[in-house]
């Protein structure tokens, strides 16, 4: 295990576009435990709930004067919300964490967040919620790797 590939998968742990999927494949491939690429990733992820609200509740007030930001951030709102609140109005918080545990693109606790942001829930309870979504999407990734490699290619684009 070094440095570098601990510090991509942390970066791939915390980018919207790969969290989980791209992360614990990552790591895995590259000589990591496998069990420690999921403690460590999922710890990271879980760790997104209070980021983003940190982030929404302060940066994201200075950012919002420039347009660019104003018009790619309300783009992003009118996608999570389109997504998230199907769910959160069938399921609750539980949807959240189905909604974060599923490990497909565009799902994640960036988005999971985002959305319970917009439709005004409870922080603790989303934090909680994301959390727990982000161990059921570690856990699927994980098992699916364990499968196998090309079992990973659910997750992993090549290029």
């Amino acid at each position: 295990m070094n440095l570098k590939t601990i510090l991509i998968t942390t970066a791939l742990t915390l980018l919207p576009i790969s969290e989980l999927r791209g992360a614990i494949p990552y790591a895995v491939l590259n000589g990591i435990n496998p069990v420690f690429a999921f403690i460590f990733c999922v710890i990271l992820n879980a760790l997104l709930g209070p980021l983003v609200y940190l982030f929404l509740d302060s940066l994201h007030k200075l950012f919002y004067r420039w347009q660019w930001y104003k018009n790619l951030f309300d783009k992003l709102v009118i996608r999570a919300r389109t997504k998230i609140s199907e769910k959160v109005n069938k399921y609750g918080y539980l949807g959240i964490m189905l909604f974060v545990g599923i490990p497909l693109p565009i799902t994640g606790a960036y988005t999971g967040t985002l959305g319970a942001w917009i439709l005004g829930l409870d922080r603790k309870k989303t934090c909680i919620a994301v959390a727990f979504g982000a161990l059921m999407s570690g856990l699927i990734v994980s098992l699916v790797m364990q499968f196998g490699i090309g079992a990973a290619s659910i997750f992993i684009k090549r290029i």
